[in-house]
């Protein structure tokens, strides 16, 4: 395989990391404050149900669509590159979300800036792998992974206050500014791609996006159209075709967008379904519960954001303590056992909720599934890359943000529509469930339909904690310490081997 190739300066690491890190910021800033605006957006722009929703949905659907692709792309054009246009991307959505007057358009811009999240996910993950090695790759990618929650974490917060006091406009207006900040800063990142150039995998490319599209887009139809409706099973079964033809391509491809040797190695994709398995357990829950606390709890959206710091908060510090711990000698595979857990005991745990429920009964369900997210939200990354050779870290790193992103889409889509049918069932109205699932429980009825709304989330709640203890049972047995590894693409080396064996 190629080697690792520097094509233009390099500068300094530190400001690399700085731009890189900027940008994990942002982005989950962005995913999650925007979770607190919906009530009022939905307010000002008349919107509910699925319209609204897909301000949130279509962000990540082509986020996740496109990271697989845009790492593959860093790989053969330039990571800095696909970087940079993702900030721009990402910037004209983000301006365009600030200043539009319909609820379509909104979901235009958002899906926009989806787009533009892919390039600097993938290429800012790819970046710093290609760029640190070793112990400086565990740190760098804590680092990324700290920052990821401090945006989490200050998201709903920021936001809130923002909301509360300026309006869902000017929150969108920061975001571009930072947008801009970051498009500026990769002046300061030196260029790197693989040596050798083939021609781009454009039918890899064009069944890979038409599939996870389709497929994400026809869950996002259930609550409103129903579950047997061809608005739905035509899109689903249309994009699991894709994705099949897809899989043949890549493996007749000589320049595949996913060499499909990555994922057999076991533990590579061991760490690949713990990104998967990490957003099912968290992302449902900060994206919705907002709405909840606003809608049945009346809470504001300032104090719905302050309320999610105790999800969000444990994330501020412990990816750089996973990250230290790790290179301390704990096996990942146990820490990544434990997080799992924990997100499955919180999201259990979390069935305690009511209206009326207290911040010191949400307290503890928070707080274990925080806990569980930011354990190994920082070494996930590390430890999946450790196993790929230079050349293809591009490549890597867009599969790893393309399950991560396509975990938080799909469970963004399906907890949405699940909350709503459920909702649903109850109500006998489709046009009261999407009001109900946007927090407008105003009328009458209030009582009733916050119990109804309670009801469904403990359905959810008990069904993700199910899916997050089948995961961290899989994923421990597919990180179980074997012999020497062969690393992907070919690269055998018992030395290495040894050396993964010790880190898992």
């Amino acid at each position: 395989m190629p080697s690792e190739s520097p094509r233009t300066r390099r500068p300094s690491p530190v400001m690399t990391v700085l731009v890189v890190l900027l940008g994990f910021l942002t982005l989950p800033m962005s995913m999650s404050g925007t979770t607190v605006a919906i009530p009022r957006i939905g307010e000002d722009l008349h919107a509910s149900g699925a319209s609204l929703q897909w301000v949130v949905t279509g962000y990540f659907l082509t986020a996740s669509s496109l990271m697989l692709v845009s790492g593959s792309l860093g790989d053969l054009f330039g990571r800095r590159r696909i970087f940079s246009i993702g900030a721009a991307v990402y910037t004209a959505g983000a301006l365009g979300s600030a200043v539009v007057n319909d609820i379509l358009l909104l979901d235009v811009a958002r899906t926009l800036s989806g787009a533009g999240a892919a390039g600097v996910m993938a290429g800012g993950g790819a970046i710093l792998a290609s760029t640190f090695q070793g112990a400086a790759r565990t740190r760098a990618f804590a680092a990324m992974g700290t920052m990821g929650g401090i945006g989490l974490a200050i998201g709903p917060t920021f936001s809130g206050w923002m909301v509360g006091g300026l309006g869902w406009r000017t929150t969108f207006g920061v975001f571009a500014a930072a947008g801009l900040v970051i498009l500026l800063g990769t002046a300061f990142i030196g260029e790197s791609r693989a040596d050798h150039r083939p021609k781009v995998d454009r039918p890899g490319v064009a069944s890979f996006i038409g599939g996870l599209a389709l497929l994400m887009f026809g869950i996002t139809q259930g609550a409103q159209a129903g579950w047997g409706s061809p608005r739905v099973l035509g899109p689903v079964a249309a994009g699991i075709l894709l994705l099949v033809v897809f899989a043949a391509v890549e493996r007749r491809s000589d320049h595949p967008v996913l060499d499909l040797t990555l994922v057999r190695d076991r533990r590579f994709m061991g760490w690949s379904l713990a990104a998967l398995a990490v957003p099912v357990g968290s992302s449902g829950v900060l994206v919705f519960l907002p709405t909840y606390l606003q809608g049945v709890n009346g809470l504001s959206a300032r104090d719905a954001g302050l309320s999610m710091l105790m999800l969000t908060a444990p994330v501020l510090v412990l990816p750089a303590a996973g990250g230290r711990l790790v290179n301390r000698g704990i096996p990942a595979r146990f820490l990544v056992g434990l997080a799992l857990l924990l997100l499955a005991g919180g999201n259990a745990w979390l069935t305690v909720l009511h209206p009326g429920i207290s911040a010191l009964a949400l307290l503890g369900p928070l707080l274990a599934i925080g806990t569980g997210n930011g354990l190994v939200v920082g070494i996930i990354d590390a430890q999946a890359m450790s196993l790929v050779e230079p050349a293809r870290v591009g490549m890597a790193a867009g599969f790893l943000n393309t399950v991560k992103g396509g975990a938080n889409a799909l469970v963004v889509a399906v907890v949405g529509a699940v909350l709503t049918s459920l909702i649903q069932a109850r109500t006998g109205s489709a046009e009261l469930a999407g009001k109900i699932a946007a927090g407008d429980l105003s009328g009458p009825a209030e009582a009733l339909h916050a119990a109804q709304f309670t009801d469904a989330w403990h359905i959810v709640l008990w069904s993700v904690a199910a899916l997050c203890a089948l995961g961290a049972v899989t994923v421990h047995l597919l990180l179980a310490p074997a012999g020497p590894v062969k690393v992907s693409g070919g690269a055998d080396s018992s030395r290495t081997g040894r050396t993964l064996s010790a880190k898992i």
